[in-house]
């Protein structure tokens, strides 16, 4: 066990395999403060982590579940990009046993889960790895949302699963604070994005009761379905929040893409 309490993060992870290919002007560089902070993230750590679990926003199942794979594949789930991006590998391996860990924990908290021995790691996972860790030696177990999409059943698996950062596991939510595709295609000014970032930062810096309040009631908030007309890349940092319990959150990133863009970590 370890001697320090691992902190959570909650991380954009960019749009598919966004740091691994040519962009034409003026997007040659629009990836690269992103890039640049995902590389510092471990360095950040006081100590390395055993295991990582990491929820992605590219993965929902009915019940929360996770990868039991001790070797998992890759998932190239994006499509339209050039050839040698489906060509990326990230041998880092699964664990059996934090997936078991995993299980045990949300059973004792009366929530179901269920795990996946076919299951790979999804972009959401392998592409910003790919740059936090990229000798690939720490095991990683993904874990996918709840289909219902709930922030207080998400909040309440973050909260089930706090003990893991007392065992030496990281926690990351990997997902996007702002996720309006059809917004950032049409090239649209993205104010709404900045309002809504605005927000969620206070929420996420907020006294621990109120960041639960706010974030269980993220529709709520101003632009909230202008900058997440679904949920999905929003829901991995309601695990990851939940997972903090009373320890503080604060924004480690701020970067914009056509979007404002902004990473946390709690703890």
């Amino acid at each position: 066990m370890s001697s320090e309490r691992m902190p959570t993060f909650f991380i954009p992870h960019g749009g598919g395999p966004c740091f691994f290919m040519d962009w034409p002007p003026p997007m040659e560089h629009a990836w690269d403060s992103l890039a640049t902070f995902l590389r510092g993230l471990m360095g950040s750590l006081e100590q390395k982590p055993r295991a990582i679990l990491v929820v992605s926003a590219h993965w929902e199942t009915p019940l929360p579940s996770v990868t039991t794979a001790e070797h998992p594949p890759l998932v190239y789930d994006y499509s339209g990009f050039p050839a040698h991006t489906y060509q990326l590998k990230y041998p880092a391996p699964g664990s059996p046993e934090l997936a078991a860990r995993v299980r045990e924990l949300l059973e004792s908290a009366g929530i179901p889960s269920a795990g996946d021995g076919a299951r790979g790691f999804d972009h959401g996972v392998f592409i910003p790895f790919l740059l936090i860790e990229p000798a690939a030696d720490i095991p990683i177990v993904e874990m996918s949302l709840a289909a219902n999409l709930d922030p207080k059943l998400h909040l309440e698996i973050g909260r089930a699963l706090a003990p893991l950062r007392d065992e030496g596991v990281l926690i990351v939510g990997s997902g996007m604070s702002y996720h309006n595709l059809g917004s950032l295609r049409a090239g649209r000014d993205a104010g709404d994005s900045d309002r809504f970032d605005s927000w969620l930062t206070a929420s996420v810096e907020a006294s621990p009761e109120e960041r639960r309040k706010r974030l269980a009631a993220w529709t709520s908030a101003p632009d909230a379905r202008d900058a997440h007309p679904e949920e999905e890349h929003l829901l991995p940092l309601m695990v990851a929040a939940g997972a903090a319990g009373d320890d503080a959150g604060k924004r480690i990133f701020h970067g914009r893409v056509g979007a404002a863009l902004s990473g946390y970590r709690f703890g």
